[in-house]
C-alpha cells in the first residue's frame, strides 16, 4: 500500500476526517489518492460495500477542485437511481460544508429553479442520472460547452449496473459526446462492489479514450452469517390439501415475521408482486397479534415520498423497521446499521447476492447477516423435473460459487446494440438540429459501443429511417428529425433506453401512493405500498387512479418476468444435486428437502444424461445450461428439428428443463441435436425468414434485417450451447474472513 496521503488532501477534507474520528484512511482511499494525484490514469475501484469507495473517489477529486477551482462543473457523478443520487447528495453536501465547492443534483424530482441556478453558474459537482443527462444533451446542446468545458472527473457509481446493459452503452455514448461538444478530457472513476472480471470492466470504463485504467481491488476480511431454510407448499388437489397449503403458508409468513419484526431488516424479493404480498401478510400478522406495524415497501412503482419514508425509517428511525424491497435497495444507498437481510427465494445471480448481502454489516466489526427462505410448491405426483427444488438448488449454488470460489458473473458486452444505435442517432440528430449524412454517420459510428456496426449497415439503417419518416432529407440534402421521429423523440420517455411500461398514478385523496401498469375497473381492489385499495375512479385522460382503503385478499398487478441465470450457476446446481455434502448453513427443512431431491436424482438417472424418457412418447431435456444457451436450444428444436423429427410439442421450463413429445427416442434426439449444432454455423439460421425478435426498447424502429443480425449476435449462443452439451472441451469482491452458519 502507498504512503499515507492525508497531508495532501484539502484542509476541509482533513477536518471532515477528524470529525469522523477515523484512525486511518482505508486501502482503497490511499490507492485512489496515489492514482489520481500522481498519474493521468482512469480509475476503477472494485471493493466491497461500506469499504469507503465513495470517499476514495471524491477525496482526491475534490482536493483538485479546491486547489484549482474549475470554471465549469468539475466533477460529474452519474448514478443509476434517483434514490442513490439523493443519498449521495446528502453525504457529499455534508462533506462540502466547509469546502465551498457547490454540489448540485439533477433528475425528475429536482425543481426547475435549482436547475436554472446551475445553468447560470456551472460549478462544483453535478450528480445526475443517464436519463437526465440525455435530456441535457438533446435539448440544451448550446449549454453543454459552458457546463462542462472544465470537467475534470466523471464518477460512475455502481458500474456493474451499467456494463453489459443498454444504459451502459448510453452512458459511454454520452461521455464521448460531452468530450466532443465541450472540448474536455475528464478522467473516469468507476465504483463497484460486485466485479470479478476486472479486465473487461476496465476496458469498458476507458472505452473511447487513450488513458490507461488502473484497478484498485483491496481484499479485506469481513464476518458473514448465513442461513438457508426451505418451505414446501403442497399442491391443493382437495379440501384436506387446501387446508395443509393454508397452514404451510401461515408457517412461512409467521417465520418471516418472527425473524424481522423486532429488528431493522431488509426483506428482498425477486418481484414487486412478492414485495407487496409479503408486506400485506406481515401487516396482517402484526394486527392479529396486536403489535406495531413497522413494515414498508420499496420498489420502482412506489411514490418517491413513501420510498423516502422507508429509507428514513431504516437509516434514522429509533426502533424496529422492516422494508420489503426489490433491486431498488440493492444498490449502494446507505441504510445505516441494518441487523438482518432476508432473501425470499433465491437471487438469479451471484452479483445480486453480493449486492444484497452487502446491505448489512456496514458498521465496524458487525457481521453481514443474510437468511435465505425458499418457498416452493411441492407435488409428489408431478413430472420428475418439476419435483426438483430448483429455488433451493439455486440459492446453494449462488452461495457456494461466491463464498468458496469468489466467482461473480463475467460481463457480457453487446456486439450489435441496434436499439441504442437508433436512440443515439436520433438524440445526436436532435442535438445537432440537422446534419449531412456522412457527418451523422461519423458522429454516431465513432461512439465506442457502435464499432461493431458496419458502415454499409448504417447506410441501410438511415435509408430505413427515411422510409419510415423518422428522419427527413431537406432540399439541401441534410437530415433532420421527421414527423414520425418527433413523436418518439419529443416524449420524455425517450430519455430512457430501458423498457418502461406506461403507468397510471394512484392517489388516495391528494396523496400519491405510487403507480400501476394494469388498471382495474372501478369497484375492484388491488394492493400497492403494502396496503389494499378499492378503485373509485379512473381518469384515463390524465392517467390517474383514485382509490380508497379496502380490506380482503386480492392479487397484485405485476407479472414477474424472473431473471437470466448464468450457465455456471446452473451447472453448480447440478454439482450440488450430485454431491453428498451437507452445507453447514442449511437449516433442517433445507437439509431434508435437499436429501430427498438427491435421492430422487440418483434413483431416476436424472444426472446421467441430457435427454431422458418421460413415459409414453414424451422426453425430458435437462441441458444444465444458462438462460441464453437454453433459449438457443429451444430455438434449435422448434425451428430446425421439430418438423424433421415430428415433434408435436416442445414446452420449455426455462432455464432448467424442457418437455418434448413426439415419436423419437432419447438417444436419437440427442444425436440429432449434436448433429444440428455441428452443421449450424450461423445463429441466424435459427430464425424464420420473416422473424425479427426484439432485444431492446427501440428495436422496433430498426430495419428487420439488422434486428435479425443483432438477435443472432446477442440473443443466441451456439458456441456456448455446444460447450455445455459436451461438444467442446472445456475477481472487487468482499473476502469473508470468518463465516458462521445458522442463526440463534
Amino acid at each position: 500500500m502507498s504512503a499515507n496521503p492525508f497531508s495532501r488532501l484539502a484542509p476541509f477534507i482533513q477536518e471532515f476526517i477528524y470529525k469522523k474520528r477515523w484512525d486511518t484512511l482505508r486501502e482503497a482511499q490511499v490507492e485512489a489518492c496515489r492514482v489520481l494525484f500522481d498519474t493521468p490514469n482512469h480509475l476503477l475501484i472494485a471493493s466491497g460495500t461500506a469499504s469507503g469507495k465513495t470517499e476514495a473517489a471524491f477525496f482526491p477529486a475534490l482536493t483538485g477542485l479546491y486547489n484549482e477551482p474549475s470554471s465549469s462543473v468539475g466533477i460529474l457523478y452519474i448514478g443509476p437511481l434517483k434514490a442513490l443520487i439523493n443519498d449521495q447528495f446528502e453525504r457529499i453536501t455534508d462533506l462540502l460544508k466547509e469546502g465551498q465547492v457547490p454540489v448540485w443534483h439533477w433528475h425528475g424530482d429536482v425543481s426547475q429553479a435549482e436547475k436554472t441556478k446551475l445553468m447560470q453558474k456551472p460549478s462544483g459537482v453535478l450528480q445526475i442520472t443517464p436519463e437526465s443527462l440525455e435530456g441535457l444533451l438533446m435539448n440544451r446542446p448550446n449549454a453543454i460547452p459552458a457546463l462542462f468545458q472544465d470537467l475534470r472527473y466523471v464518477i460512475i457509481d455502481e458500474v456493474h449496473a451499467f456494463m453489459g446493459a443498454d444504459r451502459g452503452i448510453q452512458v459511454l455514448s454520452q461521455l464521448t459526446r460531452i468530450e466532443r461538444m465541450a472540448s474536455c478530457s475528464p478522467r473516469r472513476i468507476g465504483l463497484s462492489a460486485t466485479l470479478s472480471d476486472y479486465e473487461t470492466a476496465a476496458g469498458w470504463l476507458g472505452a473511447g479514450t487513450k488513458n490507461a485504467v488502473e484497478v484498485i481491488a483491496p481484499q479485506g476480511g469481513r464476518k458473514l452469517r448465513l442461513s438457508v431454510e426451505h418451505f414446501s407448499f403442497p399442491d391443493a388437489r382437495d379440501e384436506k390439501q387446501a387446508e395443509q397449503l393454508e397452514l404451510a403458508r401461515k408457517a412461512y409468513y409467521d417465520f418471516v415475521y418472527d425473524n424481522t419484526h423486532l429488528k431493522k431488516a431488509l426483506v428482498f424479493t425477486n418481484s414487486r408482486s412478492d414485495a407487496e404480498l409479503t408486506t400485506l401478510e406481515l401487516r396482517r400478522i402484526a394486527a392479529k397479534r396486536e403489535q406495531r406495524d413497522v413494515f414498508h415497501v420499496h420498489h420502482g412503482s412506489i411514490s418517491a415520498m413513501l420510498r423516502e419514508e422507508a429509507e428514513a425509517a431504516l437509516r434514522e428511525g429509533p426502533g424496529p423497521a422492516v422494508a420489503a424491497a426489490t433491486l431498488t435497495l440493492e444498490l449502494g444507498i446507505d441504510l445505516g446499521e441494518l441487523e438482518r437481510v432476508i432473501q425470499l427465494g433465491a437471487p438469479y445471480s451471484c452479483s445480486s447476492f453480493v449486492q444484497r448481502l452487502g446491505r448489512s454489516g456496514r458498521r465496524g466489526d458487525q457481521a453481514s447477516e443474510m437468511m435465505f427462505l425458499c418457498p416452493e410448491d411441492e407435488d409428489e405426483e408431478a413430472m420428475l423435473p418439476a419435483r426438483m427444488p430448483w429455488m433451493l438448488l439455486r440459492a446453494i449454488a449462488v452461495i457456494e460459487l461466491y463464498i468458496r470460489e469468489k466467482w461473480v458473473e463475467p460481463l457480457a458486452l453487446r456486439k450489435k446494440p441496434v436499439g441504442v444505435l437508433y436512440h443515439q442517432t436520433m438524440s445526436t440528430l436532435k442535438s445537432m438540429g440537422e446534419a449531412e449524412p456522412p457527418d451523422l454517420a461519423r458522429a454516431v459510428l465513432t461512439l465506442p459501443a457502435f464499432r461493431g456496426i458496419e458502415p454499409e449497415e448504417y447506410k441501410e439503417f438511415l435509408q430505413y429511417l427515411l422510409q419510415t419518416d423518422h428522419i427527413q432529407r431537406t432540399e439541401e440534402g441534410s437530415l433532420i428529425i421527421g414527423l414520425g421521429g418527433e413523436k418518439i423523440v419529443n416524449n420524455y420517455r425517450f430519455y430512457a433506453v430501458f423498457k418502461d411500461d406506461e403507468e397510471h398514478v394512484v392517489y388516495n385523496g391528494s396523496e400519491e401512493i405510487g403507480s400501476i401498469t394494469t388498471v382495474p375497473p372501478p369497484g375492484y381492489c388491488f394492493s400497492l405500498a403494502g396496503k389494499l385499495w378499492k378503485v373509485e375512479e379512473v381518469d384515463t385522460k390524465h392517467k390517474a387512479l383514485y382509490v380508497k382503503s379496502a380490506k380482503g385478499k386480492v392479487d397484485t398487478l405485476w407479472l414477474g418476468a424472473g431473471g437470466d441465470v448464468h450457465t455456471r450457476v446452473v451447472q453448480k446446481m447440478r454439482e450440488v444435486l450430485a454431491d453428498s455434502a451437507i452445507y453447514p448453513y442449511l437449516a433442517p427443512g433445507a437439509v431434508n428437502r435437499l436429501e430427498r431431491a438427491r435421492r430422487l436424482a440418483r434413483e431416476s438417472g436424472l444426472l446421467k444424461q441430457v435427454v431422458i424418457p418421460a413415459g409414453g412418447d414424451s422426453l425430458f431435456i435437462l441441458p444444465w445450461a444458462g438462460s441464453k444457451q437454453f433459449r438457443t436450444l429451444e430455438r434449435l428444436l422448434k425451428h430446425n428439428l421439430s418438423e424433421r423429427l415430428a415433434l408435436r410439442s416442445i414446452v420449455p421450463m426455462e432455464p432448467y428443463y424442457m418437455v418434448v413429445a413426439g415419436k423419437v427416442d432419447n438417444k436419437t434426439l440427442m444425436e440429432e441435436i449434436k448433429k444440428e449444432l455441428m452443421d449450424c454455423e450461423d445463429a441466424g439460421a435459427l430464425l424464420d425468414p420473416d422473424e425479427a425478435p426484439y432485444l431492446g426498447k427501440y428495436d422496433e424502429f430498426v430495419p428487420p434485417k439488422l434486428v435479425r443480425t443483432a438477435f443472432a449476435a446477442d440473443g443466441l449462443d451456439l458456441e456456448g450451447l455446444a460447450e455445455v452439451l459436451g461438444m467442446k472441451p472445456d475477481g472487487a469482491l468482499v473476502y469473508y474472513s470468518h463465516i458462521e452458519f445458522g442463526f440463534k
